[in-house]
């Protein structure tokens, strides 16, 4: 199976560290990288009237730096089945992200993210947010700032049991299966006993990943989701944390602004949010 990963990039160090870390991901598995980038131009200074003969070279700069990266892409793979293309267009990040999906078949989509910044401990900066909010197509990975490869050894899938687990689960089976990693499933508790929709959901997912190494894990009900699901991360030594993006989500909520500032959720780990199944 050949994997098709979409890595944006605007050439800053956060979306190279994000680069880095799909190629080791899947540094053993055939794969086509796409390097994007979206070309938009922002007139900061006091011109009213910017002419082409000013606008071209910008845009041939920006071409230039994406065929870099995609050199510098070249060189840290060490895959003969890694293949790699460029993706240049004009207009917003999403719009491109977008297009790459339909247009290659696009099963990830990795980006780079902000990291904590200063007291406010801001996890996704405002493309990030714009992507999750969107994307319907592919999971979504979000790569910290300055994060270093580790192989994942350890999954956590956090989990309400409240719906069916159709084809989203696979993608965190996918994701399992690079490197044989463990699942550990996270149930917070909000009430002593699981309904009987929750009990049901509970045995279907017991049944999905019955090839796999997996546990759930049980914990009392914090004061946030975020503090327990940074607490577990912290606590079990996991590698890489998964979410499905329901409607009305922890997820939905934690990219909403100022929802996240008042959450201070940052994961120092990657976040693969994957996308509801409508």
């Amino acid at each position: 199976m050949r994997h098709h990963i979409l890595v944006p990039t605007d050439f800053s160090d956060n979306a190279w560290s994000a680069a880095l870390y799909a190629l080791k991901l899947y540094a053993n598995k055939p794969c086509t990288f796409y390097f994007s980038h979206a070309w938009t131009f922002l007139n900061s200074g006091s011109r009213t009237h910017i002419s082409q003969s000013y606008i071209d070279p910008l845009i041939e700069k920006a071409k230039e730096q994406l065929e870099e990266v995609k050199e510098k892409a070249k060189k840290e793979s060490t895959n003969s089945e890694h293949q790699f293309e460029t993706i240049f267009s004009y207009g917003s990040l999403m719009d491109s992200v977008e297009f790459a999906n339909k247009e290659h078949n696009i099963d990830l989509v990795v980006m780079g993210t902000k990291g904590a910044t200063g007291a406010k401990k801001i996890f996704l900066g405002s493309n990030a947010v714009t992507v999750v909010n969107r994307v319907r197509r592919a999971p979504l990975l979000l790569v910290p700032k300055k994060s270093k490869f580790e192989t994942p050894k350890k999954i956590l899938f956090p989990t309400a049991f409240n719906r069916f687990f159709g084809e989203e689960i696979k993608r965190v089976k996918q994701l399992a299966e690079l490197h044989q990693s463990s699942i550990d499933i996270l149930h917070i508790n909000k009430k002593e006993t699981l309904t009987d929709i929750q009990n049901s959901n509970l045995e279907s997912l017991t049944a999905e990943l019955a090839d796999f190494d997996f546990n759930f894990n049980w914990m009392p009900d914090y004061n946030s989701k975020a503090e327990a699901i940074t607490d577990f991360i912290k606590d079990n030594n996991i590698n890489i944390l998964t979410m499905i993006n329901y409607e009305h989500s922890f997820i939905e909520n934690l990219v909403k602004e100022p929802v996240i500032k008042k959450l201070g959720f940052h994961s120092k780990i990657p976040f693969m949010i994957i996308p509801r199944i409508d």
